[in-house]
C-alpha cells in the first residue's frame, strides 16, 4: 500500500513553510532515516528524515514551492516490493481530486444541466463593485487565508483584511467570507482607515492602501515579506500591545573587565590550526554576568502564564543576531554554569549556523532573558523589545571613554550604558532594580563571576 510522506511540522507553532530542496528523485530507494528533504520555516532550514524504507514513487510537491500546509502531502512511496507506478498512481490520484473536492460550486457549474443557471448568474461578478476591493485585500490584507476563502471573497468584492477570521490563529476561512456576505463578521470599519490616509492625529494604523496611495508609482520597489519578516512583526507587535514594559538603565564601569579580558586572551593558546583557542569579546563577559545575575535573583528568573510563573532553574539566555533578513535570537543554555571560552565558542557557533538558517527550533525558542548589543555599532544606549514568552531583555551601548567623578576629582573611564527592559507582570520595579544592580557588580568585578 503506498504510504504518504507528509509536510512536517517542525516546532510546535509551525503551520506552513517552504520546500526548499529535494534531495531525493522519483525512482530513488529510501530508508528510515534518509534524509530526503530540506524544508524552510520563518527562521531556519532543516532536513527531512524518511520515517520509512520504500522507492520515492511520485513527488506531488516541488522543490521551491512556499507556504506548504503541515500535514498536506509532498511525496508517495511505495514500500518495498510495491509496484513503483501503482503505488504512483494510487497514492497520486487522491490527492490531486482531494483539493477541488469543497468546492461544490465548481463541481455544479460542471454538470451540462446548470448551463442556464450559470448564464443567469454570469453578471453577478460583473456586478460588482470594481476589482478594487480585491486588489486592496491582496495588496494590503496580507491577512492569513485558506485559498477558497481568497477565491470567495474576491467574487463578492469584500477586502479580506475587514474580515474577522476565526481559523488557526485568525486565519480566514470560507465560513467567515460567507457571515461577511451578510454583514457579519466584519472589522469596524474603514473610517479609520480614511481617518488615517487623510493624515488624522492618533488615527488607526494606516492600510496598506493609504499608504501607497501617498507615492507616486515608480518611486519605489516592492519587496514581499519573507516568512521571518512576518514572524517578527507578528511577535513584537504582540509584545508591545499586550506586555506592560518599564525600563532600567545603568552605566557601567569596564575598566578591571578590559584588563581582565586582554590577559585572558593573550594566554589563550593556539590550536593546531595556528588559531586562537578563543578570543573573548565584551559580550561574552555580558552574557556570563547575566546569567549568574538571574542566579542571584532567582525571582526574576520567570516567564509569564495566565495560570502560573514559570521559576526557571537554569539561565538560558538568547543572544541576538542580526541577519540581513531579520533577527533572531539563539540561545546558550545553562549559561551560568558555561566558562567564558564556553559561551565566546558556542555563540560563534550558534551564529554562524544562524547566518546560515541551520538552527533548530530548540536553539532559539525559550529561554528566560537575552541580550542585544549594538555597542559595535557605536550605539551608547537603546531600548530593546521583549521576546515573549521572556520577561527581559538587556540592551548593551558602545564602551566609551567619558569624564566620571572620583574622590572629588574628574577623571576619564571606559563607560558602557546597559538598559533592562522589563515584563511589569512579572518583574516589579524593585525585583528589576535588583537584577540590574547584581548585573552591574558582575560586570564591574569579573572575578566575582568565576567564584
Amino acid at each position: 500500500m503506498p504510504i504518504n510522506i507528509l509536510m512536517p511540522a517542525l516546532s510546535p507553532t509551525m503551520e506552513k513553510g517552504n520546500l526548499a530542496k529535494w534531495l531525493k528523485k522519483e525512482g530513488d530507494k529510501v530508508k528510515s532515516g534518509d534524509v530526503i528533504a530540506e524544508i524552510e520555516t520563518d527562521k531556519a532550514t532543516m532536513e527531512v528524515e524518511a520515517v520509512d524504507e520504500g522507492t520515492i514513487a511520485k513527488i506531488l510537491v516541488a522543490e521551491g514551492t512556499a507556504d506548504v500546509p503541515v500535514n498536506d502531502v509532498i511525496a508517495i512511496l511505495a514500500a518495498d516490493g510495491e509496484d513503483v507506478k501503482a503505488a504512483a498512481s494510487g497514492g497520486g490520484a487522491p490527492k490531486a481530486e482531494a483539493k477541488p473536492e469543497p468546492k461544490a460550486e465548481a463541481k455544479s457549474e460542471a454538470k451540462p444541466e446548470p448551463k442556464a443557471e450559470a448564464k443567469q448568474e454570469a453578471p453577478k461578478p460583473a456586478a460588482a463593485p470594481a476589482p478594487a476591493p480585491a486588489a486592496a485585500a491582496s495588496n494590503g490584507a496580507r491577512v492569513f487565508s485558506s485559498p477558497l476563502a481568497r477565491r470567495l471573497a474576491k467574487e463578492a468584492g469584500i477586502d479580506l483584511g475587514r474580515i474577522n477570521g476565526t481559523g488557526p490563529r485568525g486565519r480566514v476561512v470560507a465560513a467567515d467570507v460567507d457571515k461577511a456576505k451578510s454583514g457579519g463578521a466584519l472589522k469596524a470599519p474603514a473610517a479609520g482607515a480614511a481617518a488615517a490616509s487623510a493624515g488624522a492625529v492618533g488615527a488607526p494604523a494606516m492600510s496598506d492602501q493609504a499608504i501607497l496611495g501617498l507615492y507616486e508609482q515608480g518611486s519605489y520597489e516592492t519587496v514581499p515579506h519573507d516568512s521571518m519578516r512576518r514572524t517578527i512583526a507578528q511577535r513584537l507587535t504582540a509584545a508591545t500591545n499586550s506586555m506592560p514594559t518599564f525600563y532600567l538603565t545603568v552605566d557601567c564601569d569596564l575598566g578591571k573587565l578590559s584588563a581582565a579580558r586582554e590577559e585572558i586572551n593573550a594566554a589563550a593558546g593556539k590550536n593546531a590550526e595556528g588559531k586562537p583557542n578563543y578570543k573573548l569579546s565584551v559580550n561574552d563577559f555580558v552574557i556570563k554576568a547575566m546569567a549568574i545575575a538571574l542566579q542571584k535573583i532567582p525571582e526574576a528568573n520567570v516567564s509569564w502564564t495566565e495560570a502560573a510563573m514559570l521559576r526557571h532553574k537554569h539561565s538560558d539566555i538568547g543572544v541576538a543576531v542580526a541577519l540581513p533578513f531579520g533577527l533572531i535570537t539563539p540561545i546558550i543554555r545553562s549559561a551560568e554554569i558555561k566558562t567564558i571560552s564556553q559561551i565566546s565558542n558556542e555563540m560563534k557557533e550558534l551564529a554562524a549556523r544562524a547566518k546560515a538558517k541551520k538552527l533548530k527550533p530548540h536553539e532559539y525558542q525559550g529561554g528566560a532573558s537575552s541580550v542585544s548589543n549594538l555597542g559595535m555599532f557605536g550605539i551608547k544606549d537603546f531600548t530593546a523589545v521583549i521576546n515573549p514568552p521572556q520577561s527581559s531583555i538587556l540592551a548593551v551601548g558602545t564602551g566609551e571613554e567619558r569624564a566620571v567623578v572620583r574622590n572629588g576629582q574628574i577623571v576619564a573611564a571606559t563607560m558602557m550604558s546597559v538598559t533592562l527592559s522589563c515584563d511589569h507582570r512579572a518583574i516589579d520595579g524593585a525585583l528589576g532594580a535588583e537584577l540590574i544592580t547584581a548585573f552591574k557588580k558582575l560586570i564591574e568585578n569579573p572575578v566575582m563571576m568565576v567564584v
